[in-house]
């Protein structure tokens, strides 16, 4: 396979899960598993999988530094209580919206905040059409059900700025696929789980067994493994733009499928705002306009060779 075809195999691979992580969050909500559990298990299953392989690689050295502990609790534990947490309160398709569509606005705002990178033309193109459509979206759904935002709205926000500040950190420290996705597992089944297990309220009776075993396995593994690396493998041969674009429909697709599966409504607010969230983070008028990396890699070797 070329390395454009092998690119798009693992963007196959990472949408197929970040839609699923879409879907099995809203049903662990219905089959009663809480956002305390299910972060505590995935957390503890990807421990329990990768630390024997780094201390086997005699990798550990980089754990003990400041920086991987901090992406831990901005990108593992906080993103993952939080938007599980929201999952609870409101349907899918308000995560593709609330979620998803404000990850680029969300890693925008906190590169400039914290690192004062500028806005392109085509940033401001995209947070101007993702306000517009959150704005006439809240108007719609406050027509139709006198609330313009709920609790779960805003815990996808917040889940939103913690993955915008991990994705501006994890760019500016430049650590590799594999240690940023050891790091995040390891620091936070360190910190976390024994808070859970000491501290806070478990339910792990009421859902049925196998549903459990399923979705610990599926966050723990495909999510917290699978996604990271396939993510990263698929941007080396694709380029990041072309990649992002892509794999950001995943979660809009999966709040789709989430009518017939899961007996969600989708009402006229929603529809509109799934549109015009999608419109502003995939930047469509981009595509004609960027070439991905292997393109520019050839022509870099031929202008080379004359």
């Amino acid at each position: 396979m070329s390395p454009r075809s092998q690119g798009y195999v693992f963007v196959a691979i990472t949408m197929c899960i970040w839609g699923g992580f879409t879907i099995t969050s809203r049903l662990n909500a219905q089959w009663g598993i809480s956002a305390w559990d299910i972060t505590a298990l995935r957390f503890a299953l990807a421990f329990c999988i990768l630390m024997p392989i780094l201390i086997y690689k005699k990798d550990t050295a980089f754990l003990w530094k400041k920086r991987p502990f901090l992406l831990a609790m901005i990108g593992g534990v906080g993103y993952c209580l939080t938007s599980y947490s929201a999952f609870h309160y409101v349907p899918a398709a308000h995560a593709a919206i609330f979620l998803n569509g404000c990850i680029p606005l969300c890693t925008a705002v906190a590169g400039f905040l914290l690192f004062k990178e500028p806005f392109d033309r085509h940033t401001w193109i995209s947070l101007m059409i993702m306000l517009a459509a959150i704005g006439i979206m809240s108007f719609l759904m406050y027509q139709e059900t006198g609330i313009a935002f709920g609790f779960g709205d805003m815990l996808f926000f917040f889940s939103a700025i913690w993955w915008g500040i991990f994705t501006v950190l994890l760019r500016q420290w430049k650590l590799s696929a594999w240690h940023a996705m050891t790091s995040v597992a390891i620091w936070s089944a360190l910190i976390y789980v024994p808070i859970y297990l000491v501290f806070l309220p478990k339910n792990l009776t009421e859902p049925q067994p196998l549903d459990l075993v399923l979705q610990v396995i599926f966050h723990g593994i495909f999510v917290v493994m699978i996604a990271t690396l396939a993510y990263v493998e698929a941007i080396k041969r694709l380029g990041a733009f072309k990649t992002g674009s892509i794999v950001t429909l995943a979660p809009f697709i999966a709040a789709i499928l989430a009518v017939p599966l899961l007996n969600e409504p989708l009402s006229r607010a929603i529809i509109f705002g799934l549109i015009g969230m999608a419109v502003g983070a995939l930047q469509p008028w981009r595509w004609f306009m960027h070439k991905d990396s292997l393109q520019q890699k050839i022509k870099q070797q031929k202008e080379q060779l004359k």
